[in-house]
């Protein structure tokens, strides 16, 4: 059964718009109220879907504010990634790809500038040092992961690959995807729609077909308060330093980042490639289906990954602080953010991962859960809005006692 659902009657007024729309399965009822809590502390404009699967069944599917349905379609930016490297586990899991292989045996251009050595683990896990390129990126590069990989098989490295790590935020989905290209001939994203989002019914793009663009809301861009533009530019990150590199303030032309990262999406060209880094498109139902679909049996087809397997990619291979947010703490297992280590009310083998624009996905496979949370508005101040985490927690104790 795919996720492409119909809505009707979804208008919205000022004594509805705090109002969630949508169901929640018996034993669920205390996340609606907590996601219509959220809806009514947000400043006006928001809106925001939530959707929950517990051992491969849908158990929540709510959406509320302007504008939005359930069935909406917007950018999930970094949760994009979290598709991406369900592409590769799963290769490694078939054999295909070797975590401990040097990644110039797949890719030899790769192999310079102090490269040699950097293992397919090391660049799963942010440690390859190769946040971005000299100069930046074109916005034509950025849209395009074969572009970006070849910008980026000659650039030498900001820091000695596995001394530290650093989040590669706008390129790992393009340096992953190179070695699954040439290991199988696709794309990541071809492999992706073929093994992953047809099979499985997925509202979740790398690649947005033309016939979906009428399910699609731009992305809005962040409002923040006098006080938090005060503590955004006290921190704001200069053009050449890893922060700025990562997310290409180094290229000194327009880009889609020029306007800041939440014009990323609201781009077709970004949309339409798909870029595995940040250019997905889902609704939060994808989200959670994908991440369902990746621990459990859904709709009568097999889990996509082995117990095993999700233990392997959930496991911490990067902890501490990190190069490329500013000494920030940061926990990553195989590609995917070791979302337990963030939410610690989670198993220990959760893992997902993260947007922008303040969106949140992952896989609890202690309790069979897959979580998906989207919200339109870009959340201050930037990556998992906060809300997500009260809702993660309301939908883990409510499964967690069914």
């Amino acid at each position: 059964m795919g996720e492409h659902m119909p809505d009707n009657g979804n208008a919205h007024n000022a004594h509805n718009a705090y109002v969630a729309q949508g169901t929640v399965a018996e034993g669920f009822e205390p996340v609606r109220e907590a996601f219509e809590a959220t809806l009514a502390q947000e400043r006006v404009g928001h809106s925001a879907q939530l959707a929950a699967y517990v051992h491969g069944k849908r158990v929540v599917d709510l959406w509320g504010g302007p504008e939005i349905k359930g069935d909406s379609l917007t950018g999930v930016f970094s949760s994009s990634k979290g598709a991406a490297h369900l592409v590769v586990a799963l290769l490694v899991q078939d054999g295909t790809l070797d975590l401990d292989e040097e990644v110039r045996h797949y890719w030899p251009e790769f192999g310079s500038a102090g490269k040699e050595h950097v293992t397919l683990r090391d660049l799963l896990a942010h440690r390859a040092g190769l946040v971005g390129a000299d100069g930046g990126f074109t916005p034509q590069e950025l849209a395009d992961d074969r572009l970006i990989a070849e910008r980026l098989a000659g650039q030498r490295p900001y820091w000695r690959p596995g001394t530290a790590f650093g989040y590669h935020a706008m390129v790992i989905g393009a340096l992953t995807g190179e070695v699954v290209r040439r290991v199988t001939g696709r794309t990541l994203q071809e492999v992706y729609e073929e093994r992953i989002r047809a099979p499985y019914g997925l509202d979740f793009y790398l690649g947005l077909p033309e016939e979906q663009e009428h399910r699609w809301l731009s992305t809005q861009p962040m409002d923040p308060t006098p006080e938090q533009k005060r503590e955004m530019a006290l921190g704001a990150a200069g053009p050449e330093s890893l922060r700025g590199i990562a997310f290409n303030a180094n290229n000194p032309k327009p880009s889609p980042l020029s306007r800041g990262i939440e014009s990323f999406p609201n781009s077709r060209e970004v949309r339409a490639g798909g870029q595995a880094s940040a250019g997905g498109v889902a609704s939060a139902r994808g989200l959670a289906r994908m991440y369902a679909a990746a621990i459990s049996e859904v709709d009568g087809k097999a889990p996509l990954l082995t117990a095993e397997m999700a233990a392997r990619v959930a496991e911490v291979h990067s902890f501490g602080p990190d190069l490329a947010l500013g000494g920030i703490t940061h926990a990553f297992g195989l590609g995917f953010a070791a979302t337990g280590v963030d939410y610690p009310f989670l198993g220990a083998r959760s893992f997902g991962h993260s947007g922008a624009a303040g969106s949140q996905a992952f896989a609890d496979p202690s309790v069979g859960l897959a979580f998906g949370y989207n919200r339109r508005r870009f959340a201050y101040p930037g990556g998992a809005a906060p809300e997500a985490g009260v809702l993660a927690k309301a939908v883990r104790d409510c499964a967690a006692r069914v």
